[in-house]
């Protein structure tokens, strides 16, 4: 079984600086454990839980673009083991992504869970559709009670991913996370001070008696 990701970014130049580094052999013969061209499970639950990720696209002149994508977690949908879609919102009405797939439909995708750490890299083939195109997949795609209005949709065709090590990703959490990971403790914040007050109260009574 060949590694589809390596198969895509190993290229001559890449080659000869593995050569020049001493390393080459370690990719010389090297084959994944399972296929990296179709969506497993766990890439499934992964990615239902990020709420942005990192495009990169390429224009004809031959300039890289990497765009942030966020919305509600999971609006990165996984339409079936090969193909992923989103719904694209107004930003700063640049349309260079837009531009660049239309140009080249390659693209290559950084998904980030900076809290354990872990991020997935998909090389994938991008087309961008109108809204009315397919309305099954807009109905898909599109997140129920979110207040942005999107303009068009992309669909990924998957080329090939792979995971990276965790070396290097500091941790950053957002704000509802350390909201629920902070509220154990605002709940026994908010015990010991009833209690306290309780006992103030009682103390105080029982000075009122004496």
């Amino acid at each position: 079984m060949s590694y589809g990701f390596l198969d895509i970014a190993i290229t001559p130049s890449v080659r000869a600086v593995q050569e020049e580094m001493g390393v080459a052999r370690l990719w010389e013969n090297f084959r994944g454990e399972r296929a990296s061209d179709r969506f497993t499970r766990s890439e499934e639950m992964f990615i239902a839980q990020r709420d942005s990720f990192y495009m990169a696209s390429v224009s004809e002149t031959g300039w890289p673009y990497v765009q942030h994508r966020g919305g509600p977690a999971g609006f990165l949908k996984l339409i079936d083991e090969r193909t992923l879609a989103f719904a694209d919102y107004s930003g700063n009405r640049q349309y260079i992504s837009t531009g660049n797939v239309a140009a080249s439909a390659r693209v290559c995708l950084f998904l980030m869970d900076y809290p354990r750490r872990t991020r997935l890299k998909i090389y994938a083939h991008a087309d961008v559709l109108a809204l009315d195109a397919e309305p099954e997949l807009t109905a898909k795609v599109d997140p129920q009670g979110y207040r942005a209005q999107p303009e068009r949709l992309f669909r990924l065709r998957l080329d090939a991913f792979d995971w990276n090590c965790p070396q290097h990703i500091t941790p950053r959490f957002t704000e509802s996370e350390i909201t629920a990971a902070v509220r154990p403790l605002r709940d026994r914040l908010t015990e010991l001070e009833a209690e306290n007050a309780a006992l103030r109260a009682r103390l105080g009574g029982e000075d009122g008696q004496a």
